[in-house]
């Protein structure tokens, strides 16, 4: 598996091509994102990581403009901010899940099986060109990502928060978040808010 990192942190590009390496994967780093677009173009890949904070194009963009070029490949967001806000952003424009900085191995490993295996799924299901363009439900919400967490959802015995969904299908908290608010939107999860002794109720989600 072909994987494409993209950072100015010299040791974490280091570092994370050594991770691939271990496990039998063939990293390519690069410095930025100009560099890593291009090197995108030239050469393809099954999984692209990009930094958050870059000199010349940032994440955000980069991500935009991968998306421009192709809809299907996961994108992994590297970064130390967890707030709901920015993720939005990058799912916005394209981003597939996020990384969190300091990045753990077996945590970061399993990610990217997960995703590689997901897009495997999407491409053996998709017959048409038409259907293959058609990867996003809408806007920072995909298909196969949806229909993950929609199955876990229906086979779950008991209502789950955010932080237990997300340590369960190995996605990113913010990730989780959102998919849950799509669905609650369009009526196929309930939240069932759980008071505790002290502090604000947290909720918990089941499928309706």
């Amino acid at each position: 598996m072909r994987i494409l990192i993209m950072d100015d942190d010299q040791s974490l590009r280091y570092m994370l091509s050594e991770i691939f390496k271990f496990v039998g994967w063939e990293p390519e780093a690069y410095p930025n994102g100009r560099a890593g677009i291009e090197g995108f173009l030239k050469h393809g890949a099954d999984i692209i990581l990009v930094d958050y904070h870059m000199p010349e194009i940032d994440g955000l963009e980069t991500v935009r403009l991968i998306r421009k070029q192709d809809q299907q490949i996961p994108i992994l967001v590297l970064t130390v901010d967890e707030r709901q806000e920015i993720a939005d952003r990058f799912l916005d424009v394209g981003a597939t899940d996020f990384a969190l900085k300091p990045v753990k191995a077996p945590d970061l490993i399993a990610r990217v099986q997960l995703h590689k295996r997901l897009l495997d799924m999407t491409k053996t299901f998709q017959a048409t060109p038409k259907v293959q363009d058609e990867v996003f439900v809408t806007k920072g919400i995909s298909k196969p990502t949806l229909s993950y967490i929609e199955r876990y959802l229906t086979t779950c015995q008991q209502p789950s928060t955010v932080e237990e969904i997300s340590k369960e299908l190995s996605l990113a908290v913010p990730t989780v978040y959102r998919y849950l608010m799509y669905l609650v939107q369009n009526g196929k999860v309930k939240p069932i808010p759980s008071y505790k002794k002290i502090g604000r109720p947290k909720n918990r989600y089941c499928w309706v």
